[in-house]
């Protein structure tokens, strides 16, 4: 912990000020289904991002704020609207990136939510709502955090400030890569803050030091020409089924390891971590035993995963004896950090023509990829980093993985390989983010807040 200054303690209680209008404004924000998939209403998503730049409008600080988009490189198609916001860093001061996005999960089932999921709710300390952590809650990091900043240094605030909220992070950043080329110079930053990762647990706070990359794609198996009888020619004919079944099979070993040659794995140490904490947040039963080997967490952070995630396939209600011509499911690999999507994803591609049973004929389809990214360290902005989250949570933090994937984070370091980048969120093990009954939990986004408003009074006090 440091000595609080002037400054500082004029930031302190800025947050402290400022935490019920940000949670209100949170729940406005949940109150938008925002959903970036072309199934669903996509004015809703226009809204989202007119009410985020009314936001970043409302706190004074930006020079510039404009809702825009990029084109689908490929297509002829414009990507989901982002909101952009700038202001010139004065007095040589650093220039920050704030991301964040605005799109949200589907709400699926929802029968499965306790509360609807587009009308926040506050329950046993937590705020439940789709959106409500993943990542409307991130947006509002930056906008209470900016705010804050703003309130305690006034008229002298001389740090540069770029805030990017995409609109369309869940259904695969297709426009991202151009949006950068497009908007290059407003995005050259010395920092990068992207809110869209988690913490250890409620009370300690987290840096994301690595991610797994991903392979996406879907399969599809086919072994015949039309359908036919079971009784006639089961026994003789392989139905599709019956191959994908074999075939998916081969990309396991008995333990549940991938087993498949030229996927890599990561020698890395991780924290302790028990069998019981998995099964108490991932809510994995008794009886049903974790698969994989080496430490729990260097099967989610480290080694490679894959997840068939999807089934085109006869349903039960309309079952018939038949021999199924043709099976499609969707595959998602998760790659370990160090090794490129693209060449694992060859690998598994290779896997699966090796081992396809009876001659069946596959087709590949649907592919992307994004790969792993890995922390560098050794910045001096990670030292102000660390101190910020220590104070504002008032518990050293600590340096984590996560099994899961953000792309465009390796996006970010290819076009900005200057800027040191930090990944921070405010979502805990029992956030459910991308479930049913997502929520938030209240003194996070608190401590969250209070971090980031420290981080950015370190960063206006510096000059490069």
């Amino acid at each position: 912990m440091t000595s609080e200054t002037p400054r500082n303690s004029a930031v302190n209680n800025a947050v402290a000020a400022g935490i019920p209008s940000a949670l209100a404004d949170l729940g406005a924000l949940v109150r938008i289904p925002s959903v970036a998939w072309p199934s669903f209403d996509q004015t809703q998503v226009q809204r989202s991002a007119e009410a985020i730049a009314a936001l970043a409008e409302g706190t004074g600080v930006f020079d510039r704020v404009e809702v825009t988009r990029s084109a689908i490189p490929g297509t002829d198609e414009l990507g989901q609207p982002a909101v952009l916001a700038t202001r010139a860093a004065r007095d040589g001061r650093p220039t920050v990136l704030l991301y964040a996005h605005h799109d949200v999960q589907p709400a699926g089932d929802e029968a499965l939510w306790e509360t609807p999921p587009f009308e926040p709710t506050v329950r046993d300390g937590r705020l439940y709502g789709r959106g409500a952590a993943d990542d409307k809650a991130g947006v509002m990091v930056h906008i209470a955090a900016l705010r804050a900043i703003r309130e305690a240094v006034g008229d002298d605030l001389s740090l540069g400030v770029a805030l990017f909220v995409e609109g369309e992070e869940e259904f695969g950043s297709r426009s991202f890569g151009r949006f950068l080329a497009d908007n290059l110079e407003s995005l050259r930053s010395d920092v990068i803050v992207v809110a869209d990762s988690g913490n250890w647990d409620t009370t300690t706070p987290a840096l994301t030091v690595s991610l797994r990359g991903n392979a996406h794609f879907t399969l599809t198996v086919r072994t015949l020409e039309h359908a036919s009888h079971s009784g006639m020619f089961g026994g003789a004919v392989p139905d599709a089924f019956l191959a994908t079944v074999k075939l998916l099979a081969t990309l396991w070993d008995d333990d549940g390891a991938v087993a498949v040659a030229g996927l890599t794995e990561r020698d890395a140490e991780t924290p302790e971590y028990t069998e019981q904490t998995l099964r108490d947040e991932a809510g994995l039963p008794e009886g049903v035993r974790p698969i994989g080997r080496g430490s729990i967490l260097s099967r989610i952070w480290n080694k490679p995963a894959i997840t068939v995630t999807g089934i085109d396939a006869t349903s039960v209600a309309e079952a018939s004896n038949t021999l199924a011509p043709e099976i499609s499911v969707v595959i998602s690999a998760r790659v370990s950090p160090g090794q490129s999507a693209r060449e694992a994803y060859a690998a598994i591609q290779e896997h699966l023509r090796a081992h396809a049973p009876f001659g069946a004929e596959l087709t590949f389809s649907d592919v992307d990829c994004g790969d792993a990214f890995l922390a560098d360290t050794g910045g001096w902005v990670v030292d102000l980093a660390r101190t910020s989250l220590a104070e504002g949570y008032g518990v050293e933090p600590l340096e984590i993985g996560i099994g899961g994937s953000i792309p465009f984070i390796a996006d970010l370091a290819e076009r900005f390989p200057e800027a040191q980048i930090l990944v921070t969120g405010v979502e805990d093990p029992h956030t459910r983010a991308h479930s049913p009954n997502e929520s938030l939990h209240l003194e996070t986004f608190r401590n969250a807040v209070h971090a980031e408003a420290l981080l950015l009074e370190k960063l206006d006090s510096r000059t490069i």
